[in-house]
């Protein structure tokens, strides 16, 4: 693999990393904490969705991970795109996205720290047995 391939895996085995990395060049550049850890959430989001994809295919022994993303993101798009328009009359389309994103991250958050131990404990039960 080359390096850009080794950097990426890498990456998106440890989301933390591009997280501290964007934070830390953000708060460098302009000096604000809040623009910093939005975007650091916003770079991370993406790695956070591609490494849940791999874990739940690992834990559940699948291939349908990161289409199971896909389609909760369509169908959360969906429901909060249809309650703005119900409220506000209309999508104001760069709000739903951006939300959509945060609750993305969110989720992926969770659900990394949440497949990580059971794919922890499920390998130390294997061994053990």
């Amino acid at each position: 693999m080359s390096t850009v391939q080794n950097t990426l895996v890498f990456l998106s085995v440890l989301p933390i990393f591009p997280f501290l990395i964007v934070y830390g060049v953000g708060l460098w550049i302009t000096k604000n904490k809040k623009r910093s850890l939005l975007a650091a959430i916003d770079v991370t989001t993406l790695f956070l969705i591609f490494s849940v994809a791999a874990l739940f295919n690992v834990v559940f022994g699948t291939k349908f991970g990161i289409y199971l993303i896909l389609l909760v993101l369509l169908i959360t798009l969906g429901l909060i795109g249809s309650a703005q328009n119900r409220l506000k009359g209309g999508v104001n389309w760069s709000r739903l996205i951006r939300a959509v994103w945060r609750i993305t991250f969110i989720g992926s958050s969770i659900a990394y720290f949440l497949f990580t131990f059971i794919g922890i404990f499920s390998y130390i039960i294997n061994y053990m047995s």
